[in-house]
């Protein structure tokens, strides 16, 4: 109760109290700006870091989306040298004469003089007959 009535206590106005609370005043103001320096370098740094870590979320499913189209790109080149590597024995087949003779008779039918060509079914099952 005694701090709720008003002290009658009469104040020192002697230069050495002026500085004192100059002193304290200034003490005050340097450190209600180092509160605002470090306030403001903390949500800098808040902010920084939430870029950081954003940016390396979207860069890691980048990564991730990246490496799943590498695999597929990977098997469709492993599926394109087998393809090629057949074609390249087409080719080398191609260009034997016997191997064309033999593929004109099965596929277009040609024979040579004097050569008759029978086509007979292929037989499905052996028990239908």
């Amino acid at each position: 109760m005694g701090s709720l009535r008003k002290k009658k206590v009469a104040k020192l106005e002697t230069p050495y109290v002026f500085q004192q609370e100059k002193n304290v005043q200034t003490v005050e103001r340097k450190r209600k700006g180092l509160i605002r320096r470090l306030t403001f370098y903390a949500v800098c740094a808040a902010i920084l870091s939430v870029l950081a870590i954003t940016t390396l979320l979207t860069q890691a499913a980048a990564l991730d989306k990246k490496e799943q189209e590498k695999a597929v790109v990977h098997k469709k080149l492993t599926a394109l040298k087998s393809r090629e590597s057949d074609l390249r024995e087409e080719i080398v087949k191609l260009n034997d004469d016997d191997y064309i003779a033999k593929l004109a008779r099965r596929d277009y039918f040609l024979s040579d003089k004097g050569e008759i060509i029978f086509n007979l079914p292929k037989k499905k099952n052996q028990d239908s007959d």
